[in-house]
């Protein structure tokens, strides 16, 4: 007999020997039996008992080793991090530009120019991973200054704060979110020597303003924009009365009395398809009180679309002035609209065609233009462009100032 159930049958026999002497009668072999299993029974459940324990005490050290591991590692990562945000990132420096060659041929006169048009440099510089700057410094024309034909021009200046990975803020000097040449408009993106006449007259671009705004991107491809900024200070007298363009102030001594807000949705959530619908709000655009331009709205909207070879580009634009002097002078809806087919023959060639319509403040401002032309991509970043137009005017008074024309470009950007 094993020593375990000696010492078990030597409890149960003494605790039998006390029971029959208290009862004076002999205990039976199945009742010292039946002890003996109870008492293994109890046993073994205290072995367990005290086996669970120890085992309980090991794995509960266990885990507190674990978790004041993984602090002191969750410790180093949050120091990590915090010193990869405060640590200055890179500065940046690109660039573009486009020389042009037009000949015009109208019945009032022939023209014949060549012009280094846009000299652009951009400089940008990230702070922390959170907190950018980014600057766009312009030469138009090649030369500036007195009497000269070009103007040196800050077209941005601004600081980008990523609140999360899907929503930016930002405030300085910035191109407004509207159409879509005023905020891509490097030469090597678009089709033509000249950008598009609804996005100069109706939307002037390039049109920077300063304020405020934020921009944010959702899970099912909508993005949306929101600003707040300075105005335009468009003139309501002499030849340029009403005319959007002329209202820029470029934030140089901007007039800021009266403030605007502008507002864009867009859908990029299937390949190859951009939606944009903007809307922007003018509290006074003349920055005068009544003179009779008292407020005006922007509504824009674009499609683009591209699925293998094939291209597409639409957008039209309107504004929506109110006053006396702007209604009487009946240009209180200016409008504008243009599409654009397009066709790669390759990587390195690609043809297109486009068709325009405006009807805006000044006379001059009022005709459908016809165009068709190539671009020769030799490396990215680089294009050669060729083009032929045909501008017809709506006033019969403008008919001597109908063209065709034929322009020759080269563009870079990097």
């Amino acid at each position: 007999m094993e020593i375990r159930q000696a010492v078990t049958l030597g409890g149960a026999l003494l605790l039998l020997a006390s029971t029959a002497v208290a009862q004076e009668a002999p205990p039976t072999l199945e009742e010292i039996w039946d002890i003996v299993q109870r008492q293994q029974a109890e046993i073994e459940m205290l072995r367990r008992e005290l086996a669970e324990a120890r085992q309980g005490v090991a794995t509960s050290e266990e885990r507190i080793a674990e978790s004041e591991a993984r602090i002191e590692a969750t410790g180093d990562f949050v120091e990590s991090l915090a010193a990869v945000d405060a640590a200055p990132r890179a500065t940046s420096i690109s660039g573009y530009g486009e020389l042009h060659y037009n000949n015009i041929s109208a019945a009032s006169g022939d023209t014949d120019e060549i012009d280094f048009h846009r000299f652009v440099l951009f400089f940008g510089h990230e702070f922390t991973n959170r907190i950018r700057f980014f600057s766009e410094f312009e030469l138009e024309h090649s030369l500036a200054g007195d009497g000269k034909p070009g103007e040196v021009e800050l077209e941005q200046a601004y600081v980008e704060y990523s609140l999360d990975d899907d929503m930016h803020a930002r405030t300085g000097l910035f191109l407004v979110p509207v159409g879509i040449l005023n905020e891509t408009h490097e030469p090597p993106t678009f089709y033509g020597v000249e950008r598009n006449d609804v996005e100069s007259i109706i939307i002037p671009s390039t049109w920077w303003e300063a304020g405020v705004g934020i921009r944010g991107n959702l899970d099912n491809g909508l993005s949306w924009d929101a600003a707040i900024h300075s105005g335009l200070a468009m003139p309501t007298e002499g030849g340029s009365a009403f005319r959007v363009r002329s209202g820029r102030q470029k934030v140089a001594e901007a007039i800021a009395s009266d403030m605007a807000a502008t507002l864009r949705l867009r859908y990029t959530g299937i390949a190859g398809l951009d939606l944009s619908a903007s809307y922007q709000y003018q509290s006074d655009p003349s920055q005068l009180a009544g003179d009779g331009l008292d407020s005006g709205q922007l509504f824009t909207a674009h499609a683009i679309y591209e699925h293998d070879r094939f291209g597409l580009r639409a957008l039209y634009g309107q504004w929506s002035f109110d006053g006396d002097a702007v209604e009487a002078a009946d240009v209180d809806r200016q409008t504008g609209w243009y599409i654009e087919p397009s066709f790669r023959l390759n990587e390195k060639w690609g043809l297109y065609a486009r068709y325009e319509d405006i009807d805006a403040a000044r006379e001059q401002d009022r005709f459908k233009q016809s165009e068709f032309g190539f671009n020769y991509w030799p490396t990215e970043g680089v294009v050669l462009k060729m083009d032929f137009r045909s501008r017809e005017f709506d006033l019969p008074a403008l008919g001597d100032a109908d063209f065709d024309a034929f322009d020759l470009g080269f563009g870079y950007s990097f």
